[in-house]
């Protein structure tokens, strides 16, 4: 099911977390979120709108954690249910494009339920005290130049490390549904 996003709540204070990686390695978003902030994407393997946009994340992520700002993936959905979305094929899918942020297993689905996700892929900018400062998609194709790209999560970031504050103006995500586990 196709679902956009709600806007911006500028300020809204992310809680922290503390997910593991598909290896069980910890990461904790107060480690990753430095002076310049942070990117906290909610993401999956099986979503045709990730899939479109993966390797551009990759990229972007990479040019995003050069720059100091610190990225995560958090995927919620039950992989139970949708087994492509299991942690050995999470590992695999990242490996396959290029994503070098930790991209961690919500196991009981409680950090994508406390942080209002709706979608996959949908992308949190947080400035350095850990204020939302940017919810929104990667870029939006629709006001994109002749390439068709507006780098808008990238300027988002630039800006928010710059300044602390996001962008006024922001498109909403879209993408599939996060599967939420019943009962």
């Amino acid at each position: 099911m196709l679902l956009d996003t709600p806007v911006c709540d500028f300020g809204w204070q992310a809680p922290d977390f503390t997910l593991r990686d598909a290896d069980g390695a910890a990461h904790t978003l107060s480690d990753h979120l430095g002076e310049k902030g942070a990117l906290v994407a909610f993401l999956c393997n099986h979503c045709p709108y990730v899939q479109a946009i993966a390797e551009r994340l990759a990229e972007d992520a990479d040019t995003l954690m050069a720059e100091g700002i610190g990225v995560l993936a958090v995927m919620s959905n039950d992989y139970r249910y949708v087994h492509a979305d299991s942690p050995p094929n999470m590992k695999r899918y990242a490996a396959k494009v290029g994503w070098r942020f930790p991209y961690l297993v919500d196991e009981d689905q409680a950090v994508g339920k406390s942080w209002g996700a709706v979608c996959t892929p949908e992308f949190f900018g947080l400035n350095a005290a850990g204020g939302l400062q940017y919810r929104g998609r990667l870029d939006d194709a629709r006001m994109g130049d002749a390439t068709g790209r507006t780098p808008e999560l990238v300027d988002a970031m630039r800006q928010i490390a710059a300044t602390g504050q996001g962008p006024r103006h922001q498109t909403p995500s879209m993408g599939c549904s996060i599967k939420w586990r019943a009962g």
